[in-house]
């Protein structure tokens, strides 16, 4: 259980980061290199890479195959994200798939 709650807080922690990454592209710069060389992406680029070593620490407590599967709860946490921060719409669609998703972790996590 260790692991999955490590594993599922590394990808909490990237969808962040790529929120922050697309919150720094909505933004004009002056300079071309601003657009890369700011605060918002040089943090969201270190939290990415703190999630890749707890990705890799969690790895230590659940089997390989279950990677995957909890890897595609980043797919909810980004729209949710998405929602709250961007403003993003949350279509039927877009709902629709979120719901495929838990419902295809659940059927994996039975059948395991």
């Amino acid at each position: 259980m260790k692991g999955i709650l490590l594993f599922l807080f590394s990808v909490f922690i990237a969808a962040i980061s790529q929120i922050m990454l697309k919150k720094s592209a909505n933004k004009q710069y002056k300079k071309k290199m601003a657009e890369y060389l700011n605060p918002l992406v040089i943090s969201a680029y270190g939290i990415f890479f703190v999630s890749s070593l707890l990705t890799m620490a969690a790895y230590q407590w659940i089997p390989l195959s279950i990677g995957p599967v909890l890897e595609s709860t980043g797919y909810i946490f980004v729209s949710v994200l998405g929602y709250i921060f961007l403003k993003e719409k949350m279509g039927r669609k877009k709902m629709f798939g979120m719901v495929m998703i838990l419902i295809g972790i659940l059927i994996f996590y039975v059948g395991y």
